[in-house]
């Protein structure tokens, strides 16, 4: 527990930035699990249709810090090949 008032503050904010993080994180995560079933299923163009939305999505991550830049190139690198592989 923190003992000093601005230890007590920097608790409360990290615990308020730790909300926006997760949600950031989760809405990520669930863009690039319905991309990669569109592939799994074979429908390439919903895949594509999905792209920039994956995108917008990793790119507001690492904007916001929540993952690192070069984490974000290799998730859309990644998640670019599997689609043209499919298609």
């Amino acid at each position: 527990m923190p003992i000093t008032k601005g230890a007590e503050k920097a608790h409360r904010q990290s615990e308020r930035k730790r909300v926006f993080n997760v949600r950031r994180k989760g809405a990520m995560k669930d863009v690039t699990k319905e991309v990669t079933k569109a592939v799994a299923a074979g429908d390439v163009a919903k895949a594509k249709e999905l792209l920039p939305k994956a995108y917008k999505a990793i790119d507001k991550a690492a904007k916001r810090g929540v993952i690192k830049d070069n984490t974000a190139a290799r998730k859309k690198s990644r998640l670019s090949a599997r689609i043209k592989k499919a298609g």
